[in-house]
């Protein structure tokens, strides 16, 4: 999941991220294209735990689906703590 999201949507100041397109957009478009991947993956993880609240945790499906919730919340902190503690102290 890393690998797609990180090839298809865009994040501002993350170097593993595609480029970001020059044109001229409206300042919410801007904050939408800018932080693609954090809204991603808060939008999906919120439907994940959704998921997982309804399911017994003890089944089968219920340790499944808290394992990707796990997965996808260590996702968006490795997202975020790169963006808040390595890339503003290197240089581009």
């Amino acid at each position: 999941m890393t690998i797609l999201a990180t090839k298809y949507l865009y994040e501002k100041n993350s170097a593993e991220s595609r480029k970001s397109p020059e044109d001229q957009t409206t300042p919410l478009r801007a904050f939408f294209r800018d932080h693609g991947l954090t809204i991603f993956l808060v939008a999906t993880g919120a439907i994940w735990v959704a998921l997982y609240v309804h399911l017994d945790p003890s089944a089968k499906w219920g340790q499944v689906i808290g394992n990707i919730v796990s997965e996808w919340t260590q996702i968006l902190g490795l997202v975020v703590m790169t963006k808040k503690l390595i890339e503003p102290h290197t240089k581009i």
